[in-house]
């Protein structure tokens, strides 16, 4: 029962700890959103570029190699392309929140990501 008490004695500096973890995950979150993981499919002939919420923002198609006949064939690189491009942008986030975790001294594991 004291120890629970003894306990009770940190608790604002474990709550100014949380508040402070809380504004370094969200100044993270926004600089992540910012960056971007790029991946193409056909061998250049189309490239995908998402940011790291995994939206896509950049499509690239090379014109010149297309084949207008073979429109399955360009919406299959489309898809190859842009899911390669979120496994990327998806792992560039998985890494940086592992970095920060072990920066404050928590387990990977404890984050989600072990196993990753």
């Amino acid at each position: 029962m004291f120890d629970a008490l003894k306990n009770l004695a940190n608790l604002p500096e474990m709550l100014a700890r949380l508040r402070e973890m809380r504004q370094q995950m969200a100044a993270l979150q926004e600089e992540l959103a910012r960056r971007q993981a790029t991946a193409e499919a056909g061998g250049g002939l189309v490239q995908a570029t998402v940011n790291g919420r995994l939206e896509l923002v950049k499509l690239r198609i090379d014109r010149q190699r297309i084949d207008p006949a073979d429109v399955e064939m360009l919406e299959d690189l489309i898809v190859a392309a842009v899911a390669a491009a979120q496994k990327r942008a998806a792992q560039m986030v998985q890494d940086e929140l592992r970095r920060k975790a072990l920066e404050h001294g928590l387990p990977p594991d404890l984050t989600g990501l072990a196993g990753s």
